[in-house]
């Protein structure tokens, strides 16, 4: 199966199934003499977990992450870094009525398909398992960027029709914490309330909601992104589609641009005395394919988790009608979980892009 491997020079390769025996990925193109805080990459596990809480999946792993190769003495050593996470709660037999079965909205139909065989435990390689190799990966090229300065942080800003106001974004430590007060990720407190209040109504109902996630990323250089396919926000595109459940992403003024003017939307530039930059940030961050410098801001817009507690009407692998029963540990809502999944990809888009811009000018 092709299409298991993301990035350039920092490059990961994920692997393993949902009720397999453990998940992982393999790193490389890390730089050599970078500094490994396993406490700070589990914690960021720790964060995508399941059973986190009454608005999340019951499943309980601890997803503990181990590190088999490419660190030493707690360093990067250039060579491939190789991250396992055991997967401790396979619960099979909730799967055992929908063998032949295909799953609204999921993802059985194509797999078998294409395939002609798949693993229908959980959706195996299509499952959000493994996005937790994407978090552990993601870890990594956080610890990076942040050795440069570069944070990236997200919250939830939107379930279903509940918006969150405009958040402050100046001190990033301060937006994580307050962030991580609520189990629904929401930086702004009362949004939050309403957030959990809406989720645990439509959980009670054995229904789901969608949401949004948005994510800021600060104290960018200029210069990262490549003419003419690979622009930056190409590739957080790409990035964030892959994560399962994505069906939207927008950066910047998004798709409300498209109904503003010219005049409107223009975003000045400035000489603040030390760097040049815009008055306004309807570009969010990223002109011309390539970073600006003021901060990158995007959305990532996931649907209603596709498994509801309701019989549904579907057909089976012969084609014949059948009915699908609501069974299983699944989130009434995916967002509060995907947060920590949205950093990390956006975090290997920009650790990748950084170290190819290394090569952009010879001095």
């Amino acid at each position: 199966m092709a299409g298991n491997t993301f990035g350039q020079i920092f490059r990961i390769t994920t692997f393993g199934e949902s009720h397999g025996e453990a998940i992982g990925v393999i790193i490389d193109g890390c730089p050599a003499q970078l500094d490994i805080d396993l406490d700070y990459i589990q914690s960021e596990l720790d964060k995508r977990k399941p059973g986190q809480s009454k608005i999340t999946t019951q499943r309980k792993e601890a997803d503990t992450v181990k590190i088999l190769s490419g660190v030493f003495e707690g360093k990067t050593t250039g060579t491939p870094i190789a991250m396992i996470i055991s997967n401790e709660d396979q619960r099979s037999k909730d799967y055992s009525h929908n063998t032949d079965v295909f799953r609204p909205s999921h993802a059985d139909y194509t797999y078998h398909s294409k395939y002609g065989i798949r693993d229908h435990r959980g959706g195996g390689r299509s499952s959000a398992r493994e996005t937790a190799a994407r978090v552990a990966a993601g870890a990594v090229a956080k610890l990076m960027l942040k050795a440069k300065g570069i944070e990236v942080i997200a919250h939830v800003s939107s379930v279903g029709k509940i918006d969150a106001p405009n958040v402050d974004i100046s001190n990033p430590q301060a937006f994580i914490e307050e962030r991580e007060k609520n189990i629904v990720r929401c930086v702004d407190p009362a949004t939050a309330v309403e957030m959990i209040e809406k989720i645990d109504i439509i959980r009670k109902q054995g229904d789901t909601i969608g949401g949004k996630v948005t994510c800021f990323i600060t104290n960018c250089p200029v210069g990262l992104g490549e003419p003419v396919f690979d622009k930056l926000h190409a590739d957080l595109g790409k990035a964030m589609l892959s994560i399962n459940a994505v069906h939207g992403f927008e950066y910047g003024s998004g798709f409300e641009g498209s109904e503003m003017q010219g005049s409107e939307h223009n975003d000045r530039f400035v000489n603040t005395g030390d760097q040049i930059k815009t008055l306004t940030n309807f570009s969010g961050g990223i002109q011309g394919g390539i970073s600006n410098g003021m901060p990158i801001e995007f959305k990532v817009a996931f649907k209603p988790v596709a498994t509801i507690m309701t019989n549904q009407q579907t057909v089976d692998a012969n084609g014949d009608a059948a009915e699908i029963q609501g069974k299983g540990r699944h989130d009434p809502c995916v967002v509060p979980r995907a947060v920590p999944i949205v950093e990390a990809m956006a975090a290997l888009v920009i650790a990748d892009h950084y170290l190819r811009n290394r090569t952009a000018k010879l001095f």
